[in-house]
């Protein structure tokens, strides 16, 4: 009984030997092309896709030609007439560029000041926030012009400008709720007006605001004053 099982287990084990064989020389006969192609679909087919990290924490400092210069040049910011030629996919771009080379400015203004040396070229980094606002307003253009188009809504949510119980005015948005606002008693609670015993406390207030403002051009205007008696010389330029 004992040399029948044995006798079986080898006979498999040889069946599965002379397999292996088989299958090892088919893929020997095989072409390199094909074989190099079921390679390239495999590696199309991972569930993981990595990238080739190229540069590390370099990215955040300037390229090392411009160590130690005190100034480096610089072009121009970008203008809104610039950028409204460029479509939605180039603004993109252009936005991460910014943002690398703003983070890049920031790390060199850090090291600046822990060093307590002067930045080179500071201008860089107000040029690249200037570029970045426009962009910003380029591409609110876009959405609000598309937004006219599409539903005519100026704005991107709705809304009203309202006053409060305490007489300020201020823009309300509209939202969407379940229940229409008669039935809304959480809508109903709020106070879209100002009662009558308020009208005193406004007038009160903007004769405050009025105040304040004119207080602080007094102050500005006796500042200019005082400075123009301790120097001359800026009367003289002024004028």
């Amino acid at each position: 009984m004992a040399a029948t099982s044995a006798g079986r287990v080898l006979t498999l084990c040889r069946q599965f030997q002379n397999a292996f064989r088989i299958s090892t020389s088919s893929l020997a006969l095989e072409p390199y092309s094909n074989w190099h192609c079921h390679v390239g679909l495999v590696g199309q087919c991972r569930p993981l896709h990595t990238t080739i990290s190229r540069r590390g924490l370099e990215e955040f400092f300037d390229i090392p030609e411009n160590w130690g210069e005190a100034t480096v040049k610089s072009g121009a910011p970008w203008t809104a007439k610039q950028l409204r030629t460029k479509s939605n996919e180039d603004l993109h771009k252009l936005w991460y560029v910014l943002l690398k080379e703003k983070n890049m400015l920031l790390t060199i203004e850090q090291e600046s000041k822990r060093q307590r040396i002067q930045m080179p070229s500071p201008e860089r980094l107000k040029k690249i926030e200037r570029s970045m606002k426009r962009l910003d307003t380029v591409v609110k253009e876009r959405e609000d012009a598309l937004r006219l188009l599409q539903t005519g809504q100026e704005r991107a949510r709705p809304g009203a400008w309202r006053k409060d119980v305490f007489g300020r005015v201020y823009w309300y948005r509209f939202r969407e709720h379940a229940l229409p606002w008669y039935m809304n008693k959480r809508y109903k609670r709020k106070r879209f007006y100002t009662p009558l015993f308020v009208t005193p406390h406004i007038r009160l207030r903007l004769e405050k605001h009025l105040r304040a403002k004119t207080r602080l051009q007094n102050k500005e205007r006796e500042k200019q004053t005082a400075l123009q008696e301790k120097f001359p010389q800026m009367k003289a330029q002024s004028s």
